[in-house]
């Protein structure tokens, strides 16, 4: 079951791609639902697996311009997640977002902000922060 924040999320992107010219329906609708039901950073071909076994099946080349067109209208944030490899993450309209510790062996995510405001006393009212380093996995 989506929730608010995922259907208000592809609902916008949607409706921003079709004042850019583009159509609904078909791989971008595809990619737009699958992106809103991601709570963090996804690959494209994490994107590409999810969507080649759906029916009908989306092709690689259609996730990945979808990408790109919801990149160059500010829908998705494009970070380096390990060595070469991106992910993509939604932006939502109200400006909610969070922050992400990325390994740099591995490339697992975790949510970082979060954590780090619990243990001081400060408003942040902007910020712009990945934080790159080694995970305790592969540290150890």
């Amino acid at each position: 079951m989506a929730t608010s924040i995922e259907t208000g999320w592809a609902e916008h992107a949607l409706e921003t791609l079709q004042a850019a010219g583009h159509r609904r329906g078909g791989a971008r609708t595809a990619v737009v639902e699958a992106l809103a039901r991601q709570d963090c950073a996804v690959t494209a071909l994490d994107l590409d697996d999810e969507l080649r076994r759906r029916k009908p099946p989306v092709g690689r080349a259609s996730v990945y311009r979808a990408l790109e067109q919801l990149e160059e209208l500010g829908l998705v944030r494009r970070m380096e997640v390990c060595r070469g490899t991106a992910g993509y993450e939604r932006i939502d309209p109200d400006g909610h977002h969070h922050h992400h510790a990325i390994c740099r062996d591995c490339g697992r995510l975790e949510r970082a902000i979060g954590k780090l405001s619990e243990t001081i006393s400060f408003k942040v009212t902007e910020h712009d922060v990945v934080l790159r380093g080694t995970c305790e996995r592969c540290a150890n």
